[in-house]
Formats: structure tokens, C-alpha cells, sequence
């Protein structure tokens, strides 16, 4: 039987991990032809189609899908073979893909501890708002991404990283003026939020007694939390906003919580990858170390 040859496993590999036959001849440093032809050869090797391609689209076929695991092994047993007892500090690099806030409050600070805990290890950052970070996600051009998101895919894995508190705050000045006790007063105020469909709202109407009306003066949608909370500090409006971040304004006395007994409708970061990717141990390790880190 004539063993496959490890080179085009590696173009394999790298094409089954990117979905993008351009992307992976890079990663490779081979050219697309040349890239093409490795594909081919083990194709006909194979003696079945390892991926179906389109002018748009590059996906596994089922016996590729079959193959990627296996492939994976037969590379990690060669690259091992020629130093078996030695710890693996082979250098490696993993893109992780955000949201703008959490990556610039959270994940850039937390980049100098997790480069001393794994040396040989690079973060690259990439931020997006959640449809572009999972699309990327599922195109290859991402390794992992962080975020709040349900997907319900059955080559999706994640790891759970924090769970994630909501609170609706107001300034003490706007709430002065206009106090929000009961939904009748929410026609004196404006509802802040990032998008129509009040995403950040809904964590408080969730946690309401069901058909309860909260008709509000106005609503302005503003995209990000970080113009959600500029806005809401300014007296412009009442948010529902992450209680982490808005932790420090709150303690300050800049923003108060409304209905500080309701239990608002928690959700979770997760540290989300393709299943089948060629590092899912480093993903879940790094899962570990950044559930590790306090969230902020």
C-alpha cells in the first residue's frame, strides 16, 4: 500500500482548517496551482473527492470530513517522531476574533499574561461586531472567537468563560427628573439600546411578569455598548448594559441600577471554534486560562 505523502496532507490540513483554497496555500507558502495539484494528487490517491469547490464556496465532503481527523494525527505523530521526549514548544499562532469592547477592556490587557504562561504561543486579535465575527468563524479566517452568541451547529464547540450580568442604569440626575418606577413611567424617557430589535432591553423585559408594556417617550440605537453607556452617562436615556461594564460607573455614583431586586436574564462568553480544528487542545486550554481571568 503506498502511503500518502505527508506534504499534501499538510496542504490537506491547511484546507480543511480554512475553507479557502487561497488562505491555505499561503499558510502552506505553496502557490495555488501548486497548492490545487497537491489536493488533486491525494485526491486521486484517496480515490474520492475531499472537498467540493465552487467559485464562492470550498466545504468537506464526507470523506473528507473523515479523513481531517486522521490526517491530523498522522502529521502530530511525525512532527513528534523527531523529538519524542521533548515538550512541545513548537511556535504556533491563533487568531481570536471579538467584539470591540470586551477585546479592548478585557482581552488586549490580558495579552502579557498569556503570552508569559505559553511563550511559544501568538495572539493575533481581530474585531467585529457578532454576524462578521462568526462569519469569519465559519469561513477559516478566524481560529476562535469570544462571545455572548448561541450557535446552534453541530460543528460548532465552545468552552464557557464567564457568565454575563445585565442591570438597567440610568444617571441619578435624569433619574431625578423623571423616576422609573412602574412601566407607566417609561413614556417620560428614552431607551437606549444597539440595535431595533433591543437586544440589551430584552434582558429586562424577560424578567418581567409576562404582557407587561413598556412604552417609552423614544428609542435611539447606537450600536455598541460603549455609545449605549456614553449616552446613558450623559443623562440622555436608560440602558441595560453589562454589569461589569458599568461596574465602576456605578460605583461611583455616575449611573444607579433600577429595580436592583429583579434578577435580570444572565448569559455567558464562550470561546467558540470549528470542530476538527488542528489545535482544539490549545483552543480548550486557553478556554482554561481565560476563564481564569476576572472579566472586566
Amino acid at each position: 500500500m503506498v502511503l500518502p505523502d505527508l506534504e499534501s496532507l499538510r496542504c490537506f490540513e491547511a484546507g480543511a482548517s480554512r475553507l479557502n483554497f487561497r488562505a491555505a496555500s499561503k499558510q502552506v507558502a505553496l502557490s495555488p496551482a501548486a497548492f490545487s495539484d497537491r489536493i488533486r494528487r491525494l485526491e486521486e490517491q484517496v480515490g474520492t473527492p475531499l472537498f467540493t469547490r465552487s467559485t464562492r464556496r470550498v466545504a468537506l465532503t464526507e470523506a473528507g470530513h473523515a479523513l481531517w481527523p486522521r490526517a491530523r494525527e498522522a502529521l502530530e505523530a511525525a512532527r513528534l517522531c523527531l523529538s519524542p521526549a521533548a515538550p512541545d514548544t513548537t511556535p504556533y499562532a491563533l487568531t481570536v476574533s471579538t467584539r470591540f469592547e470586551l477585546g479592548l477592556s478585557w482581552l488586549l490587557p490580558a495579552l502579557k499574561v498569556l503570552e508569559v504562561k505559553v511563550p511559544h504561543r501568538t495572539l493575533h486579535l481581530h474585531f467585529a461586531d457578532s454576524p462578521e465575527m462568526l462569519q469569519a468563524l465559519r469561513n477559516g479566517l478566524v481560529d476562535c472567537a469570544i462571545s455572548s452568541v448561541r450557535i446552534a451547529e453541530s460543528n460548532i464547540r465552545y468552552a464557557t468563560l464567564h457568565e454575563e450580568d445585565y442591570a438597567l442604569v440610568a444617571s441619578p440626575a435624569l433619574l431625578k427628573a423623571h423616576p422609573l418606577r412602574e412601566p407607566e413611567d417609561a413614556a417620560a424617557l428614552r431607551l437606549l439600546d444597539i440595535s431595533g430589535d433591543l437586544p440589551l432591553f430584552r434582558y429586562f423585559l424577560d424578567a418581567r411578569p409576562p404582557g407587561e408594556r413598556w412604552l417609552f417617550e423614544s428609542v435611539q440605537y447606537l450600536g455598541t455598548i460603549t455609545a449605549v453607556r456614553h449616552r446613558a452617562l450623559e443623562g440622555d436615556g436608560v440602558a441595560v448594559l453589562p454589569r461589569y461594564f458599568v461596574r465602576s460607573q456605578v460605583k461611583a455614583g455616575e449611573l444607579k441600577v433600577l429595580f436592583p431586586s429583579l434578577a435580570l436574564r444572565t448569559d455567558a462568553f464562550r470561546l467558540i471554534w470549528r470542530a476538527g480544528h488542528p489545535r482544539e487542545a490549545q483552543l480548550e486550554a486557553l478556554g482554561a486560562e481565560l476563564r481564569a481571568l476576572p472579566i472586566r
